[in-house]
């Protein structure tokens, strides 16, 4: 399943403990969802790669920019649910103008908006329509390695838009249960993040001394329940190839 959060305690990277007063948002009646829209430029579409760590962090910078929001800590207790959803450059332009609380993440060319958390059954119409399944982007060259990377198990074959989701996934409870000291040096060197694949051997070995969760996928789309599918390394545990 995608990580899940027990009752968190205050700890300096913790968003429960940093809420608004009841009533700012009606309390949600369903499902929340957190919805990253990922551009796809139809002239210029940037790698694969750099969408996928893109619109992990974009997840990251909404709970960053916005760590008061209410919907956080319901969210967070739940099962991370995401939606990447596409954009070309037109749309994308008009969700940025629309819904000006989105946080932009950038990595090259690599564009995506992050947004707190919504109720999935009443999503706004603009992000609704948006789609979700049939993501492509090209390949292009391998990332150059960051001081924290997103490892993805390559073997899984998963698609653009389920890799992104799978990113999020990892980002995002590195963020809530990493060591706080890690977070703050990578908030200060300005969020560099890279994205590797590794074969299944090579994931599963390197997942034993991950730097934070490793996520596991609930099955709905694509690969098999319970799969593992994605953690973080930071600089100071480089993924060792077999």
């Amino acid at each position: 399943m995608p990580h899940r959060l027990d009752p968190v305690d205050n700890t300096p990277n913790d968003p429960s403990s940093l809420q608004l007063p009841p009533g700012d948002l009606p309390e949600p009646t369903g499902e929340l969802v957190q919805p990253i829209i990922l551009l796809v430029d139809r002239e210029e579409p940037c790698s694969e790669d750099a969408g996928i760590a893109v619109a992990a962090l974009a997840s990251v910078k909404a709970l960053l920019a916005h760590p008061r929001h209410p919907y956080w800590r319901i969210w967070a207790q739940g099962a991370f649910a995401k939606s990447v959803r596409r954009a070309d450059s037109k749309m994308f332009a008009k969700v940025a103008l629309e819904f000006p609380d989105h946080e932009l993440a950038r990595i090259g060319t690599a564009k995506a908006l992050g947004f707190a958390p919504m109720q999935a059954d009443s999503l706004p119409k603009r992000l609704a329509k948006l789609q979700v399944s049939g993501t492509v982007l090209p390949p292009g060259e391998p990332m150059e390695p960051s001081s924290v990377s997103i490892v993805l198990d390559g073997s899984l074959g998963m698609s653009t838009g389920k890799a992104a989701a799978q990113a999020a996934h990892a980002l995002f409870a590195w963020v809530l249960e990493g060591k706080p000291e890690d977070l703050d040096a990578w908030r200060a060197a300005g969020c560099p993040l890279s994205v590797e694949r590794l074969e299944s051997k090579a994931f599963r070995k390197n997942a034993r001394t991950a730097d934070g969760p490793v996520i596991r996928d609930a099955g709905r789309t694509e690969i098999t329940p319970g799969s593992a599918t994605a953690f973080v390394s930071i600089s100071q545990r480089t993924p060792r190839r077999p």
